[in-house]
């Protein structure tokens, strides 16, 4: 597909927080829906299939109107029917389509577990790379306003775990409109979970089509401290703590990875080599989770650069409860990340 790479100046003019008001912005809704849009447009294969996806505000405004432009036969609802239509848009991607399946809730992509784990994955690497599946299976994870325990889940570390899978998590409108671009053109099955509390950001979006190369993190603010890294929706509390953390003369760097399935290593270990100090705030489970995984790495390749022991910042091992002063205890926020700052560099000092 003839789509724009980004170069070096995009990615800076439209980075996180800029503050130029005559730079175009969109909202992060805004920026997948002209990703949607204009992948459709350039190819006839692009379809989008899911649940609600024509409804007024379909997919919390992401895919609002596209039925209208692009015809119900390549932009239509589904049924509550998961894993035969998962099984659908796996079949249509061999056949040579390139759907776009919207589940909503990632929790409902359990219901799908056999035709990812075990087809949407596997079909490449058993025909010898002769049948690819370029499949984009998209989800939003819930977070407060009692979406309760099977409505809120954030499943990527699971998924984390699955060869032959790519797993992009996006946080601000510039980052999501090129992953979503990459992931359509991709020839391999995509994971593309944002999170409810990303659409919130607005950002500068180039109107022109350009694709994110996955694996690709990206410094979001520099330090010299301390290193925190922050996943989707947690990238925006770490950017908060940072502030705070400012006003104490303690200076953090805070990297975005943008996809944790290829995830950018270098980065983190440059980061580290810095500012010999490493938090990891997920927007998922701590037990056996991404943070867990970016954790070991980075202690097998970079221990001698540690001076403190690496700080995870994730959800406990319980269900999302539904009421909402237990979802403020359960949820994590900047002030755990400043806390845990704030430990390790003290135990330096000791």
């Amino acid at each position: 597909m003839p789509w724009t790479v980004i170069n070096k100046e995009d990615e800076i003019n439209c980075d996180y927080g800029h503050s130029d008001e005559h730079i175009r912005k969109l909202s992060y809704a805004e920026a997948i829906r002209e990703a949607l849009s204009q992948a459709m447009a350039l190819d006839h294969h692009v379809f989008l299939m899911g649940q609600g996806i024509n409804d007024k505000v379909g997919m919390f405004g992401a895919t609002t109107d596209l039925y209208k432009k692009f015809g119900e036969k390549r932009v239509f609802d589904t049924p509550l029917a998961e894993t035969g239509l998962t099984g659908v848009a796996v079949g249509a991607a061999i056949s040579g389509m390139r759907p776009v399946y919207c589940h909503n809730r990632p929790d409902f992509l359990m219901l799908s577990m056999d035709q990812i784990v075990n087809h949407a994955t596997k079909y490449n690497y058993m025909s010898g790379g002769e049948c690819p599946v370029p499949l984009v299976i998209w989800a939003v994870t819930g977070q407060g306003w009692g979406s309760a325990a099977q409505h809120s889940q954030a499943l990527h570390g699971l998924f984390m775990h699955i060869p032959g899978l790519k797993i992009v998590m996006p946080t601000t409108p510039y980052d999501a409109k090129g992953l979503m671009l990459q992931a359509i053109a991709d020839n391999n099955p995509i994971l593309f979970l944002d999170h409810r509390n990303v659409y919130n950001q607005r950002g500068n979006v180039p109107e022109k089509m350009y694709k994110i190369p996955f694996g690709k993190g990206i410094i979001r603010r520099a330090g010299k401290d301390i290193t925190i890294l922050g996943i989707s929706a947690m990238l925006i509390e770490t950017l908060k703590a940072a502030e705070e953390l400012e006003k104490t003369n303690i200076s953090a760097e805070i990297i975005d990875l943008r996809t944790i399935k290829p995830y950018d290593i270098d980065i983190i270990l440059d980061s580290v080599k810095k500012t010999r100090h490493l938090i990891i705030a997920d927007t998922g489970w701590k037990t056996g989770g991404v943070a867990a995984e970016i954790a070991t790495v980075v202690y097998e390749k970079a221990f001698k650069d540690l001076k403190a022991p690496i700080e995870r910042i994730a959800l406990p091992d319980l269900p999302t409860p539904a009421a909402y002063t237990l979802e403020n205890a359960y949820y994590k926020t900047r002030k755990d990340i400043v806390e845990a700052a704030n430990r390790l560099l003290e135990k330096n000092k000791i």
